[in-house]
């Protein structure tokens, strides 16, 4: 990052070279192309979180080559005040960039009291999106994702809602997000008799999650649809963080977001230690290791990191330094995958 010095006031100018070592993929059969790795601002972006802290780590990403971003209407907290932070800095230092950048947002949990702040019906994915792109100041998002299927709304419903957007000038694709294979297929006949422009699909998807490789992968991959992986480090638990026990600072002993709690760290601790061991052999960090993991699937065409350092930041892209794994690595990490017993995920 740079910076121009005017009227007392610091500008911020990328990185020229800023695509020089960042891998952009394809997603699926579309004309897209999103940033292997990608930014999620579902932690630390927040209300509570430093503005100046949120700056550099969007800044340090965009130089590094990222160009997704990953947002939706709930994250904060509060809710919402993720969307309006990042849409102070788009207006404050980024908006010269926004045609480098795919915004993404969601609508499908919990926003606002009564019955319309919810779930996937027209009423609430469409007024959850105005909302969205008043608080962001954007024009239009890049994608916009119904973030879980509803089970008490016709998959019609939540379609044609997520077409309208596209109509409407509001989005330029559509996204699903927590959708399984079974309702990927589903929703994914009715954009196809729509022509919406639907190109993906956001799992959770890291090491200790791979439901999705026998479930979800196959359907994207017959349809021409791409993934991209959230709580690709398992909300750290696929870091080096938790080797040495749980800090009293930590996010697993102040339980403070899902998937992880001190129960989930003392399940995978051993695991952990083994797959560290792997990662210092091909001379990465295990996040690295575990990041390049999820990019081994070709169906995986970014995958999510979160960041309250701008050093994790750093660290993260260098993943993509070493994305190839022997048939010998590969087969180590099955072993010691296989090896671990069932983990609650619900456990508090």
């Amino acid at each position: 990052m740079t910076s121009d010095q005017k009227g007392g006031v610091i500008m911020y100018k990328a990185s020229e070279q800023r695509y020089d070592n960042m891998i952009y993929n394809r997603v699926g059969n579309s004309g897209l192309k999103l940033s292997a790795i990608g930014l999620g601002l579902w932690n630390n972006f927040g209300s509570v979180d430093p503005l100046e802290n949120q700056k550099e780590i969007l800044f340090k990403a965009f130089d590094l080559g990222i160009t997704y971003f990953d947002l939706a209407n709930n994250y904060g907290p509060i809710p919402g005040s993720a969307e309006e932070n990042f849409g102070r800095i788009m207006k404050s230092d980024l908006h010269h960039y926004r045609d480098e950048m795919v915004i993404a947002s969601k609508a499908g949990f919990v926003m606002w009291p009564g019955p319309y702040g919810n779930w996937g019906s027209r009423k609430s994915i469409i007024a959850s999106a105005d909302q969205s792109l008043k608080r962001t100041g954007l024009d239009y998002f890049d994608i916009f994702y119904s973030h879980r299927a509803d089970p008490k709304t016709p998959v019609e419903e939540t379609a044609l809602a997520l077409d309208q957007l596209v109509r409407s000038g509001k989005a330029l694709y559509v996204g699903i997000s927590n959708y399984n294979g079974e309702q990927t297929a589903a929703i994914t006949k009715i954009f196809k008799e729509l022509r919406t422009p639907f190109i993906i699909n956001q799992p959770r998807y890291n090491m200790f999650n791979r439901d999705v490789e026998t479930d979800l992968f196959p359907v994207l991959e017959r349809e021409g649809k791409a993934a991209t992986s959230y709580s690709s480090l398992s909300q750290g638990l696929l870091t080096d963080k938790y080797l040495q026990g749980i800090d009293e600072n930590s996010r697993a002993q102040k339980q403070t977001i899902p998937f992880l709690s001190p129960v989930q760290v003392e399940e995978t601790l051993e695991t952990v230690k083994k797959l560290n061991e792997v990662a210092k052999k091909r001379g990465q960090s295990l996040a690295q290791m575990a990041l390049a993991w999820n990019l081994r699937k070709p169906v995986v065409a970014s995958v999510l990191i979160g960041a309250s350092r701008v050093q994790q930041v750093i660290n993260n892209v260098n993943a993509l330094k070493n994305l190839d794994f022997t048939d010998d690595e590969l087969m180590q990490i099955d072993q010691i995958l296989a090896a671990q017993s069932p983990i609650d995920w619900d456990a508090r």
